[in-house]
């Protein structure tokens, strides 16, 4: 992993004497931007940033052929370690409140469509009907330390958690070492607790969801945070087109197999965890524009930013929740 270190001598709000240090870099096949207030020294940091980059991985990466996961969609092995429980029983929590609109049993359908390893022939369409005979959450269990499936077809895909589970972790070993003051943002999914440099809350943008915007520049708005974490998702950046010139997008609806494209371009999360967020942002994506702000209503602690489609090209409509407003006002 590529690190760039900066140290700035600045106090914190704790009462143990510490400085502001940055590290940025790369995991999870993104980049990594990290400034807590702490005494660890950046080289510090950093090593701690691999070590959980490296742990993830060999748990949880469906692109590791060697990773627990991919073992366990292999059925080379049933033994489940703690981050694949804990993120089953997540990812189970969101799949009954959104009556199966959020599933991570939905590998054979993103591997259909593209989104993993293979590349499929695009002008041929998946066999919907055959792959969803083995997608679902009724068709797992966790029994102790062992993964049951009703079915050895049955595969798993934390693309939609994982990221988010991950920035957690980072913030939670930051904690560990006395850091009261931090932001972790790993590929735009952000954990912050305390305050910035300046004394404030930390300023979290919103993107302006068009498609192909890579730049991560392009804000729409800005939200003042503070002990929570935000993450957004949309299908403005992972999408092709087939040769009906339809948009195959990299959220899918388990339910009927089909790429979850809709008027609603991008769903923002702010929740008390990164994993919570990130699962619930891929939720309300898939329950398209008809049914998420509905859905949303469901969320206990969690507030949402819709960005619609509007009725003209590069139009859009926002719907919120209430508790952003404020968050809107501190970043002015």
């Amino acid at each position: 992993m590529m690190i760039c270190m900066s140290v700035v001598s600045v106090a914190c709000s704790g009462s143990t004497p510490s400085r502001y240090i940055q590290v940025d870099g790369a995991a999870l096949g993104t980049f990594v931007h990290v400034i807590a207030c702490t005494d660890m020294t950046a080289e510090e940091l950093a090593r701690e940033i691999e070590r959980i980059d490296a742990e993830a991985k060999s748990s949880m990466s469906i692109f590791d052929e060697n990773s627990r996961l991919s073992r366990l969609n292999d059925n080379r092995t049933d033994s489940v370690d703690r981050h694949i429980a804990f993120n089953i029983a997540l990812a189970r929590r969101f799949h009954d409140l959104s009556e199966g609109r959020y599933d991570v049993t939905v590998k054979p359908l993103t591997e259909a469509w593209g989104f993993v390893r293979k590349q499929p022939d695009r002008s041929v369409e998946p066999d919907l009907d055959s792959l969803l005979q083995f997608v679902g959450m009724d068709k797992i269990a966790v029994e102790g330390e062992r993964l049951v499936k009703s079915d050895a077809r049955v595969q798993l895909d934390f693309n939609s958690i994982a990221k988010g589970y991950v920035v957690d972790m980072v913030g939670e070993m930051l904690e560990s070492h006395g850091c009261s003051d931090y932001i972790v943002d790993i590929g735009g999914e952000v954990r912050c607790k305390g305050r910035n440099r300046e004394g404030d809350k930390w300023r979290v943008g919103i993107e302006t969801p068009y498609d192909g915007n890579e730049a991560m520049d392009d804000i729409q708005r800005i939200i003042s945070v503070t002990d929570a974490a935000v993450a957004t998702s949309g299908n403005y950046r992972r999408f092709w087109y087939d040769d009906k010139g339809r948009k195959i997008a990299h959220t899918i609806d388990p339910r009927t197999g089909l790429s979850a494209v809709s008027q609603l371009l991008s769903v923002t999360v702010v929740a008390p965890t990164c994993a919570e967020a990130d699962a619930a942002g891929t939720m309300l994506l898939a329950a398209g524009s008809d049914d998420a702000e509905a859905l949303a209503e469901e969320l206990d602690g969690m507030l949402v930013y819709f960005i619609f489609a509007g009725e003209a090209e590069g139009e859009y409509r926002v719907v919120c929740s209430d508790g952003l407003e404020e968050m809107f006002a501190d970043a002015q």
